[in-house]
């Protein structure tokens, strides 16, 4: 009977301190929650940054593990474009082509610093000339004819339309595509 009677008070205890009791597990509740949530969130950033930086890492080393023979890695630096990079590996910008296809670049001229990009083994291309359909020009004036462009003009002048600039730049062109039937071009030699 003894058990009996301490078993009772201590219920009685306990129901008296019930919502003490229960105002102390909620709140020991909310302490583990909370911490949970802030070591979730405070980790969540440092891990996804850390996958970013791994996976770029991984395509890095395949990207040098996979060069092929001739191959070279170039980092982009303050003010580069494909053009120059070609230049300087290539000693023709018309290489940038290659450059781009091989790094399957979407957009070539959004170049971010600090990217690596596969140099790859080609030979240097030169601007084409087309063969010129009338006489090459030898003077220093020339009228032109329907039909006619700095291009055209350029190439058989020079025998290279990308110096149609040079043509434009001596005679004063404030829009080089357009040009009349008539109009007397110097020829800067």
């Amino acid at each position: 009977m003894r058990k009996k009677l301490n078993l009772k008070k201590i219920l009685k205890k306990i129901k008296l301190a019930e919502s003490s009791i229960s105002t102390l597990f909620g709140f020991i509740v909310v302490l583990i929650v909370g911490s949970l949530i802030f070591k979730y969130f405070q980790g969540a950033g440092k891990t996804n940054l850390s996958v970013v930086n791994n996976d770029i890492a991984n395509e890095e080393e395949q990207a040098l593990a996979n060069l092929a023979e001739g191959e070279k890695i170039h980092e982009i630096q303050e003010g580069e474009s494909l053009w120059t990079i070609a230049e300087k590996y290539y000693g023709s910008g018309y290489n940038w082509v290659d450059i781009a296809k091989v790094n399957n670049l979407v957009d070539p001229n959004l170049l971010a610093n600090g990217i690596k990009l596969i140099i790859p083994a080609v030979e240097k291309k030169m601007a084409t000339v087309k063969e010129a359909d009338s006489a090459i020009i030898t003077g220093n004036q020339y009228t032109v004819v329907k039909g006619d462009s700095l291009w055209s003009i350029a190439v058989r002048a020079y025998g290279d339309g990308y110096r149609w600039q040079e043509l434009a730049k001596a005679n004063n062109l404030k829009n080089p595509g357009l040009i009349h039937p008539g109009n007397v071009f110097t020829i800067p030699r």
